[in-house]
């Protein structure tokens, strides 16, 4: 079946990018990661092709994340990467170019954005629009953004976390934080070399956290087994850790977050904070899915605290609700290049 391509949204994110198409829904979920070749300076592979190469590469061969922080840290290869997603979704006979919008933190610089057009034009997009990431999130998670009472969205990704107050369509007060499911990996990767004297990859941290990671420490502990390489000997080891343990590795950035969540509260006009302590705030974005986090920003700060559902598809699914009104938003949400 052939099938025309025209609108496409895509949340770039630092450790995950995912591609929408109205009609098709996500039709793409892959790494932010490029594998290049450091010889001839050529691309080789993007995507979860990349990712597997992760801590595996010879010299010969580098593996980039494109996006830290959630903007783009280097150009030639983020261009690479979007010129990759579109080729995976624009059929090939199309010669009419998509139109293309993309997410973008709320604490982006103009030059961080321009950055994201000029690629996405270079990369075969017709018009490029980017959007503030709290407002997708908090749109694909079903919150009635254009309602005149405050909403808070807490979007934990993996190179930001945003927090966003939002009425009537806009942000009122918003925050960006450059702490999220990166950082928490590098704090299981130092506390399990500072605790145990083992070095573990990014990787193996990163898998960890998805496994047995938890906000807060639980009576029914769970444990996973490790490897890695002991520092003392420089030879493979493996090591029990426990779910607790890692709770306490990642208690520091996470009350980062929190602290984060307190300051943009005390900021938001009472009206709106007063709405915000009856209905709660909803967490989004991968950082969601870690076990008790509902709980445990709930408990410091003493508002209720809801998981979206799909937390990680929010962003990407607010693109598509966008794009399938995309005259209604353009005025709103959106700068056009």
């Amino acid at each position: 079946m052939s099938f025309f391509v025209s609108k496409i949204g895509i949340d770039l994110g630092t450790a995950n990018s995912l591609v929408f198409v109205p009609g098709r829904g996500v039709v793409l979920s892959e790494p932010s990661v490029v594998a290049v070749s450091m010889s001839d300076n050529t691309i080789l592979a993007v995507g979860e092709e990349a990712k597997e190469m992760t801590g595996r590469t010879p010299e010969t061969i580098r593996v980039f994340r494109p996006m830290r922080d959630g903007v783009i840290a280097d150009f030639r290869i983020t261009l690479a990467m979007i010129r990759y997603f579109l080729h995976r979704v624009v059929p090939r006979y199309q010669f009419v170019k998509p139109e293309v919008l993309i997410s973008v933190p709320a604490g982006i610089t103009s030059t961080e954005r321009r950055a994201v057009l000029e690629a996405s034009q270079l990369a075969g997009a017709r018009a490029t629009y980017v959007a503030k990431e709290p407002i997708l999130a908090a749109i694909g998670a079903g919150i009635p953004i254009h309602s005149s009472s405050g909403h808070m969205i807490v979007d934990i990704g993996g190179g930001t976390s945003e927090v966003a107050v939002i009425s009537l369509g806009g942000i009122v007060v918003a925050s960006s934080l450059r702490v999220a499911g990166d950082k928490l990996d590098q704090a299981i990767s130092e506390y399990i070399k500072k605790k145990h004297n083992l070095a573990v990859g990014e990787k193996t941290a990163e898998e960890i956290k998805m496994k047995i990671g938890t906000a807060a420490p639980s009576k029914s502990e769970q444990y996973l087994e490790v490897r890695g390489r002991d520092l003392v000997h420089g030879l493979p080891k493996t090591l029990k850790i426990s779910s607790n343990e890692i709770a306490e590795a990642i208690a520091e950035p996470l009350s980062e977050i929190v602290q984060v969540i307190k300051t943009l509260l005390r900021e938001t006009p009472p009206e709106l904070s007063a709405d915000i302590m009856d209905k709660g705030m909803v967490v989004s974005g991968g950082g969601a899915l870690l076990k008790g986090i509902d709980q445990l920003i709930s408990k410091s700060i003493g508002v209720p605290c809801f998981i979206a559902d799909d937390p990680m598809l929010c962003v990407v699914k607010g693109t598509g609700v966008v794009l399938d009104n995309l005259e209604a938003y353009k005025k709103s949400i959106m700068t056009k290049k």
